[in-house]
């Protein structure tokens, strides 16, 4: 500023000269005159700026230059990533926000304090007394919940301040999400595999404790699925008589036995007798034969999909009566796909049956 002052102070000396000696010459001043108004040009300003210094007193020039503005006091404050606690163990959300805050005012003799330390630690707890409380399964939910509940500004615990906070942000891990998502999944699977097996399983006593539990409820069954066609039925009496006999691991009754051979075109016992004296009993067709006609007979012949599911439900109602080597008999012989085999390989094929 120094540098400053001379400048302007020779500006106007030079100027004043300059309009003194465009007056003296425009009134014709006289000689002696010219070395006086040179003695003053030079002499008053040297006083000026002397009286202008001395009147400044002890004041450094260069005062005003090292003065600086008054700080910009801070209001909020970013926190990123915070690892706050969930219900569930070892599964923790991360917690982003801007917290912002405001100060009380507090006496003189108050101490010096940091209010964003106070501000964030507030918040903290207050979205912590959240979080633990919710499940990790829902984060996005928990998120909008904390954006209602840290929105207002609420006083902290020493009352120097009050916080809130704002741009809330609540995540899982990547890993914990991941996770997740493959639990929710098996569950998902398992619900619909214990549904499966449910079903399968009903439908299995239905048939074993209820139509096949006789020839006469096979009839009535077979009955009401033909519209209450007797004659069908009729014809059907047999294979009906052999698919009882067969899921019930039983001999075909005495008294339906004249009736099957004379519908497959056999001699019948009482021909027999006449023609040839008593003989031993001719061997009976095994029950994986008699399930064989009674398919074909229903329409379920060779190359349909229904024909081998059918027969490995029926093989798994043998079995839980005890008689597993029918069973196996008549897998082998449909060899039924894995996913439809008898309940009890269920688990160790691992399975879902259909």
């Amino acid at each position: 500023m120094t540098t400053a002052r001379k400048t302007t102070t020779v500006f106007l000396t030079v100027l004043s000269a300059l309009l003194l000696s465009i007056v003296g010459l425009t009134q014709r001043w006289p000689a002696w005159a010219w070395p006086l108004l040179a003695v003053l040009l030079l002499v008053v300003p040297a006083t000026v700026f002397r009286v202008a210094a001395t009147r400044r007193g002890t004041v450094p020039v260069a005062f005003e230059e090292q003065l600086t503005a008054a700080p910009v006091e801070r209001t909020e404050h970013r926190v990123s990533r915070v690892v706050l606690p969930s219900k569930w163990s070892d599964y923790d959300f991360v917690f982003s926000a801007t917290v912002r805050w405001c100060l009380v005012d507090a006496p003189a003799s108050a101490p010096v304090l940091n209010p964003a330390g106070l501000a964030v630690d507030a918040v903290l707890k207050r979205a912590r007394a959240i979080t633990e409380q919710r499940e990790p399964v829902r984060a996005s939910l928990v998120e909008q919940e904390l954006s209602g509940a840290l929105s207002r500004m609420m006083p902290e615990s020493t009352g120097h301040l009050h916080a809130m906070a704002e741009n809330i942000q609540l995540v899982l891990a990547q890993q914990d999400q991941e996770r997740l998502d493959k639990l929710a999944d098996v569950r998902k699977d398992e619900e619909v595999w214990v549904h499966q097996r449910k079903y399968e399983q009903s439908r299995r006593r239905y048939l074993g404790e209820d139509v096949l539990k006789d020839t006469g409820s096979a009839v009535v069954w077979w009955l009401a699925r033909n519209d209450e066609h007797v004659e069908r039925t009729v014809n059907d009496l047999a294979l009906l008589a052999q698919l009882t006999s067969a899921a019930n691991d039983t001999d075909i009754p005495e008294r339906l036995q004249d009736l099957i051979s004379q519908q497959a075109g056999e001699p019948t016992t009482s021909d027999v007798a006449e023609v040839d004296p008593p003989s031993a009993p001719q061997g009976r067709g095994t029950a994986t034969t008699h399930l064989s006609d009674f398919l074909d007979s229903i329409g379920f012949t060779d190359g349909d999909v229904r024909r081998p599911m059918l027969a490995a439900q029926i093989a798994g109602l043998i079995k839980e009566q005890g008689r597993v080597e029918t069973a196996e008999d008549i897998q082998t012989h449909f060899d039924p796909p894995a996913s439809l085999a008898p309940d009890d390989e269920a688990p160790a094929s691992g399975s879902v049956h259909a």
